[in-house]
């Protein structure tokens, strides 16, 4: 829902508030609140009388939308003093006639539109019931976002359900969404999201959504699935975008408008697409790189989870518009190249790869972590290059990876759960870094190391986050003493993850004594990382979040200085 801010510090604001309530009342009673306020608040207008100071302002609704709404409400507050002049005497002492002028029907459906693409979709399909002009308004939503949303369980909780009660619930969703989709009059589509446990099993259905996101111009396509097994996994498919000429053939019969090598050369359909992300989906390197290539809005590609089908990647060529890259956990990735693009931000999380960067100048933002080998003999290997104990591989790897863009970066995330501590080496100077995430080991006796190192090359560093991870198995050896290591920029500190963990302590300690300007430290025990959505996990989590908020405000709060704000969320 939009955040609404406003201003009311005189009566007349009221009286208009009221007045466009009780005239459109009959309406207003049957709608949810968020939509009721919305409607009220954008029939409002300066026209009414309200001081500069009372207009009610919305940050999502633009300003010739605003506009609008504000010229037909003049047109509309016209009418309606024509009709009161033209009430003869005895209709002016009957009431206020002229005041009931249902002023929300009378805003035109553009503007209606908007407002209802700004609400979730079963509230905006809930307006259907008003009248017959507003039966199928809702139908026109620019924002088709189809997230799951259970009454008896949570989301990550599907596959403990019975397995007759999972059939069930999937085909309400293949239902749900047919029907919208299906009926949907608007002629274009902002934004399109399936969000649920699909897999290769109701792959029809999830291509005749892609085909009419297609058709209908999408800006942003999000297909978020949570199927158990990868191999199970939906497989985008190449007939959707005529990669394949033989099946996009026969494709080409169920749906004609679908492009093809044949019928429109190598024009994908999605040349307004500027946003795609695929979870849990299978995509090869040839559907990744056809959408670089062919679409020329396309500034930000996510892709998740999928399986080992995609094995490179390749993001080349001034042409490619591509803004910000996110992959993880891609088990079969062997190489990213990435070259001669106007790339802003780049997060790789996954096992080690071979990253190659190269004319990256508008590249700013990285963040490089692990991701731990399942059926590892040894518990203490890590996948990423500066987390190889079992090679004593240190962390000089993504230094050398990254060293065509380290002096330009503003924002830079590193784990460095178990990566060796080389006190012969010395960090390249950052001297651009102003944002700092580290994810450390709630034991680890090399971090501390670690920390002081990079205090060292980031001297105008001025936000550090530090996010803790569960702790090592087997690692017990004492955290050696390190010392201090005075920073004059840097004034916001992030615990993360906090728990009550010696190694915890001795970093905040290290931190306070060595950062001469420090003004704000705040704790926050939740792990976001750790469980992210449609996974299953963290059920104890609660408790020991509740616990870790206890011990910071009893054993971390008195020992922080009074000139330093401490926040515990």
């Amino acid at each position: 829902m939009p955040f609404i801010f406003f201003n009311i510090y005189t009566l007349q604001t009221i009286k208009q508030i009221l007045k466009v309530l009780s005239s459109s009342f009959h309406l207003l009673c049957r709608l949810p609140f968020p939509l009721a306020f919305l409607l009220i608040l954008s029939s409002s207008s300066p026209a009414a009388g309200a001081s500069p100071g009372s207009i009610l302002i919305f940050s999502r609704i633009s300003r010739s939308i605003k506009l609008k709404a504000y010229l037909f409400n003049l047109e509309a507050r016209r009418q309606t003093e024509t009709r009161k002049k033209n009430l003869g005497k005895n209709g002016r002492n009957r009431g206020t006639d002229y005041n009931l002028v249902d002023r929300i029907s009378w805003l035109p459906d553009e503007v209606l539109v908007s407002i209802l693409s700004r609400l979730p979709l079963k509230e905006a399909a809930a307006t259907s019931i008003l009248s017959r002009q507003w039966r199928y308004v809702w139908a026109s939503t620019m924002t088709l976002v189809f997230d799951s949303e259970f009454d008896i369980y949570p989301f990550h909780r599907f596959y403990e359900i019975k397995p007759e009660l999972r059939d069930q619930e999937t085909h309400r969703y293949i239902d749900w969404v047919n029907h919208v989709v299906e009926h949907h009059t608007g002629t274009t589509i902002e934004r399109f999201r399936a969000c649920f446990h699909l897999d290769y099993r109701y792959s029809s259905s999830i291509d005749k959504w892609i085909h009419i996101a297609r058709k209908k111009q999408v800006q942003i396509l999000e297909l978020d699935f949570h199927a158990r097994a990868r191999e199970n996994y939906y497989t985008f498919s190449e007939e959707l975008l005529g990669i394949n000429q033989v099946s996009a053939s026969k494709l080409k019969h169920s749906y004609p408008e679908i492009p093809s090598v044949r019928f429109c050369g190598y024009n994908t359909g999605f040349k307004f697409l500027k946003a795609l992300c695929v979870r849990k989906v299978s995509v090869s390197q040839e559907i990744l790189e056809y959408f670089l290539s062919n679409c020329p809005l396309l500034e930000r590609l996510t892709v998740g989870y999928t399986t080992k089908k995609l094995v490179n990647l390749r993001v080349v060529g001034p042409s490619i518009a591509l803004k910000y890259l996110v992959i993880e956990s891609c088990p079969g990735l062997h190489s990213i190249e990435i070259s001669g693009v106007n790339l802003v931000s780049f997060s790789y999380c996954g096992t080690a790869i071979n990253l190659l960067l190269s004319k990256v100048p508008f590249l700013v933002e990285v963040s490089i972590s692990e991701e731990p080998v399942k059926n590892s003999s040894d518990h203490r290997h890590r996948v990423w290059g500066i987390h190889y104990l079992v090679s004593h591989r240190s962390i000089v790897l993504p230094f050398t990876q990254l060293s065509c863009c380290l002096a330009q970066l503003e924002i830079l995330e590193v784990d460095i759960v178990g990566a060796v501590y080389n006190d012969s080496y010395t960090f390249p100077i950052l001297a651009n870094l102003k944002h700092l995430k580290l994810l450390i080991g709630a034991n680890y006796y090399w971090d501390l190391d670690h920390l002081s190192s990079f205090m060292k090359a980031c001297p105008y560093l001025k936000r550090l986050v530090l996010k803790v991870n569960r702790p090592t198995c087997g690692e017990r050896k004492e955290i050696a003493k390190v010392a201090k290591c005075p920073h004059n920029y840097l004034k916001v500190v992030e615990i993360v993850g906090y728990r009550a963990h010696a190694c915890v302590i001795q970093h905040v300690m290290f931190l306070m004594e060595s950062i001469v300007e420090l003004e704000k430290i705040v704790i926050d025990p939740v792990r976001h990382w750790c469980w992210p959505r449609g996974t299953d996990g963290g059920r104890e989590e609660p408790d020991l979040e509740a616990k870790a908020r206890e011990h910071a405000m009893q054993h971390l709060k008195q020992r922080v200085p009074s000139t330093v704000e401490f926040v515990c969320l």
